[in-house]
């Protein structure tokens, strides 16, 4: 069975644009919710879906961190080109970390960072990740229990390079969040894994800007986006999109 892949969306609202960055091996299902619930309170919402995302883990092997981070910084000027000049910035997983480097790198009005690994010093569990998509995806393909293994096994063989420049990507994207000078929101599942737990304080604690928050989420894991507090993400960030200073010259 031939699987459609999710694709970037653009969900237009009011004069202010937030870019809505989603995860490694994830796609823009993984913030659509939150991309309508902004919408409806008002704001213009553009989520980009990364190459070799929402494919074949094969397809999504052949690209890496350098490939998707030109898909992000498109995503920005599709805003700025469409006559956005108000911008601010949530991403997810891989996707926070993104949105980390946006804000180093580009004016925004405000960061927001959920479940970020930045403290990743390996890449230690990505190879787990890809292996959990492609069983998912195989799966869904309708391929029997034998071809899904043998495919599984090929797997394993094939170059991970791109892996390697995530653990890059992540470690200078560290490096330089003492460049972000926007209001800052950080959010972090209590169930998440220890790398994501410990990456939370390290990142609201290395940024000085004056007005920050950090809320974890008890009941929630890694993609806090879709878990059990979803409703409560999506009012987390409302607020605080709502009461930055839009306002202020980047």
């Amino acid at each position: 069975m031939k699987l459609v892949a999710p694709k970037s969306f653009t969900l237009e609202g009011g004069s202010k644009a937030v870019l809505l960055l989603h995860g490694f091996t994830g796609s823009t299902k993984d913030v659509k919710r939150l991309g309508t619930y902004l919408q409806k309170q008002g704001y213009t919402v553009h989520a980009p879906m990364y190459k070799g995302h929402g494919g074949t883990p094969e397809e999504l092997l052949e690209t890496g961190p350098e490939d998707w981070w030109n898909d992000v910084v498109a995503g920005y000027n599709h805003l700025k080109d469409a006559g956005y000049e108000d911008i601010a910035v949530v991403g997810i997983s891989l996707g926070a970390v993104f949105s980390l480097r946006v804000g180093e790198e580009f004016p925004v009005k405000g960061v927001v960072s959920m479940c970020a690994p930045i403290k990743r010093d390996s890449t230690d569990g990505l190879f787990d990740r890809l292996y959990d998509y492609a069983k998912i995806y195989k799966s869904f393909e309708g391929k029997t229990r034998d071809e899904i293994i043998a495919e599984l096994e090929t797997l394993k063989e094939t170059p991970k390079g791109s892996l390697n420049d995530i653990q890059r990507i992540t470690k200078e994207t560290c490096e330089d969040l003492h460049e972000i000078k926007a209001p800052l929101l950080v959010m972090q599942g209590s169930l998440d894994a220890p790398i994501y737990q410990e990456s939370a304080p390290f990142i609201y604690n290395s940024i000085d800007v004056n007005d920050k928050n950090i809320i974890w989420y008890k009941e929630s894991g890694h993609i806090i986006t879709t878990g059990k507090e979803r409703d409560k993400v999506c009012e987390d960030v409302r607020y605080f999109l709502d009461h930055i200073d839009w306002s202020i010259a980047n």
